[in-house]
């Protein structure tokens, strides 16, 4: 009898915590903004704009540039979390759409890319808006630039994040060596799953149905 007791509370538990866990998600794109991907961002724009059509109500949202110091705030280009109620949500959504947009038409390249600060602030964003599901997406050809000073040799705590590289692209000396590019792809996903995280790639950007 003891068991049967023990284990209906189990059960009790269990159906208490998976109530009360946040199903909501939280989004946070990172521009490369670097060399000739300040010229891309047209294509990172329309990311966003099904990213926000893909969001609901109660859902995060935060777009933000990799410059020379990524680790801060100021990089963020635009942020939202979405109201309940759909006739703010749209309102929402359309302020931050105009942001991007004006963002994409006035930005100017930045000489170095500091990945890994970008990372650093997706996390500690997505974990203060609490969301139950947190992805954060990399626009960039994940080639990390740092200038002098920088120090980024740290492991980024990703347990239970996702993290999906978007249209990276090839640079000029990959085309001599593929085993650069294939490199980096390597790397930067033992770095992620590491702590805990998944990685994906998503290099064709008419197959973005399965982004979220």
């Amino acid at each position: 009898m003891k068991n049967g007791c023990l284990i209906a509370l189990c059960v009790l538990l269990a159906a208490c915590s998976s109530e009360t866990a946040p199903r909501n998600t939280g989004v946070y794109m990172l521009l490369d903004t670097s060399g000739t991907y300040n010229e891309e961002l047209n294509k990172a724009e329309q990311i966003i704009r099904y990213t926000l059509s893909k969001l609901d109500a109660t859902d995060s949202f935060a777009v933000a540039r990799i410059d020379t110091g990524s680790f801060s705030e100021k990089d963020i280009v635009a942020k939202a979390s979405f109201d309940d109620r759909p006739s703010a949500v749209n309102r929402q959504k359309r302020l931050f759409a105009q942001q991007v947009s004006e963002f994409v038409d006035t930005a100017d390249p930045s000489p170095y890319t500091d990945i890994t600060g970008g990372l650093l602030q997706a996390v500690e964003f997505l974990n203060e808006k609490g969301t139950g599901n947190k992805t954060i997406l990399i626009f960039s050809d994940l080639k990390e630039d740092l200038e002098a000073g920088y120090v980024r040799d740290i492991d980024v705590e990703l347990e239970g994040f996702e993290v999906i590289a978007l249209n990276v692209t090839k640079l000029r000396s990959d085309n001599i060596d593929p085993r650069e590019y294939l490199g980096r792809l390597e790397e930067w996903q033992g770095r992620v799953e590491k702590t805990g995280g998944r990685w994906r790639v998503i290099n064709d950007l008419d197959g973005l149905d399965g982004l979220l």
